[in-house]
């Protein structure tokens, strides 16, 4: 959950700005700009979630049981495609490359580092108040949290969680709640990305 998101949204960002004057070149041709950004993230998506599935999956699936190694390697690939759409995000809102993987590189250390200091922070000044429910919603805002808890809970230890770890399994543990959670990952996919595409549509290049 800290390597994978790295090299997806590393190995993204580079690529993107490696291929910048090709991209170039086919926004000169007789084809549409989302067409372009479309086939580009169909491209890396798919790399990085077949990497994942070889590199992860593959051992996951033989040493473990089925059901559990298809949600842990089903949250992994959403987890990479998550770090994909996010350095799509960042390539298309500037043109200098240190400052695109400088961004990227931000968005990383934020959800995967930043996010769980301002969250420990929060518990800690709020710990008179009960806020176990609301750290629901509030995990929704991280992607790499969101799969954590979603991992921790199906590897049985939400008890050493505590009373928060009770709330998650009661939510995050029934039907609804993956349901929810795996929309809400999904969402982290699409939104960045459908940002990225209106921000291509409309550059100068």
């Amino acid at each position: 959950l800290l390597i994978v998101p790295l090299v997806s949204v590393l190995f993204t960002t580079i690529y993107i700005y490696n291929s910048a004057e090709f991209v170039e070149l086919l926004t000169s041709q007789p084809i549409k700009r989302n067409k372009i950004w479309i086939s580009l993230f169909i491209g890396l998506s798919g790399s990085m979630a077949i990497a994942f599935f070889l590199g992860a999956g593959v051992p996951l699936f033989i040493y473990t049981e089925p059901s559990l190694s298809l949600i842990m390697v089903s949250i992994g690939m959403l987890i990479s495609l998550v770090f994909v759409s996010l350095a799509f995000l960042s390539a298309s809102i500037t043109r200098d490359k240190a400052k695109g993987i400088g961004m990227s590189i931000m968005l990383w250390l934020y959800f995967a580092l930043l996010f769980d200091a301002l969250v420990l922070f929060l518990l800690f000044q709020l710990s008179d108040y009960p806020i176990e429910k609301m750290m629901i919603g509030i995990t929704a805002t991280s992607p790499i949290d969101l799969a954590r808890i979603l991992i921790l809970l199906h590897l049985d230890v939400s008890a050493m969680m505590g009373y928060t770890g009770a709330i998650f399994k009661k939510f995050f543990g029934s039907a609804e709640g993956m349901v929810i959670a795996f929309f809400l990952l999904t969402l982290w996919v699409a939104i960045p990305y459908y940002i990225s595409l209106r921000i291509f549509k409309r550059k100068d290049l």
